[in-house]
């Protein structure tokens, strides 16, 4: 049961609803569209029932440097500096710290109704699900006169493939990021499917990837990155080929490839 919430400093977008409009619901089972969650906030009937309606709720974004901490009800740490929205619970305190406060927290009737709806609509294919196929990369990509890394980067055509991946993939690939993503043909774009498939699953064994601050639920740092074939790796030798690893701005992000092994 959601007994209040609190609110420091405001996050990327407003909350667009009261906070006393928030307490006494229950929550649902969360769910992920690409870095959104979805919080089902059911309305409870006189009896303590849960109405059987479609339920309004919470959609949350972490930004870049967001996380959520968990503290049991016994246990509540003292709030620190980014901690910018809080859910008191009967089990506990969920809270979202955000020292760069991209993040948002935002009301919506409904997982389809805006605002929700309308933050969604633009988000590509999940790159784990079998809706993620070279045909449907193809696709995507035909048109387009971008680089592939910017294309990927862009989130319509495939979520969740953020820039360190992104470098990994067409490496293992062996796809020059500089490529124009019109020209990626269905071969090449069987073999990124599959390499953004090899290289998300890897980085999900490893606890993702910590640069700076990221931390799983646990506290725990990502591992990711010490594996990491290009990425981070400007001027040492290829792991494969032995060439020397390069690194670009595209799109004001860094681009980390090897000349001989990635080929436009």
């Amino acid at each position: 049961m959601l007994l209040r919430v609190w609110q420091g400093k405001a996050l990327r977008w407003p909350l667009g609803v009261s906070p006393s409009v928030l307490a006494g619901r229950r929550i649902g089972a969360l769910q992920r569209r690409g870095k959104y969650l979805w919080m089902p906030l059911e309305p409870a009937s006189a009896g303590g029932e849960i109405r059987a309606e479609p339920s309004p709720g919470l959609l949350l974004h972490l930004g870049m440097s967001g996380s959520l901490d968990l503290f049991s009800s016994a246990a509540v740490a003292p709030r620190r500096l980014h901690d910018h929205f809080e859910w008191i619970t009967d089990r506990g305190v969920l809270r979202l710290h955000d020292p760069r406060r991209f993040g948002a927290v935002v009301w919506s009737v409904s997982l389809d109704l805006p605002p929700a709806a309308g933050l969604l609509a633009s988000l590509g294919v999940e790159p784990l699900e079998p809706g993620f196929t070279a045909a449907r990369l193809r696709a995507g990509l035909a048109g387009r006169r971008v680089s592939v890394k910017q294309a990927l980067l862009a989130g319509d055509v495939v979520v969740g493939v953020g820039n360190i991946y992104c470098s990994e993939a067409l490496f293992v690939a062996g796809i020059d990021p500089r490529t124009p993503a019109n020209r990626v043909g269905p071969v090449r774009c069987a073999r990124l499917v599959e390499a953004v498939r090899q290289v998300l699953g890897r980085a999900l064994e490893a606890g993702g990837s910590t640069l700076r601050d990221f931390h799983d639920a646990q506290g725990r740092a990502g591992a990711f990155q010490e594996q990491a074939a290009v990425y981070g790796r400007e001027g040492q030798s290829c792991r494969r080929c032995g060439a020397k690893v390069q690194r670009i701005q595209q799109g004001q992000r860094s681009t980390y490839f090897c000349p001989s092994c990635q080929h436009r």
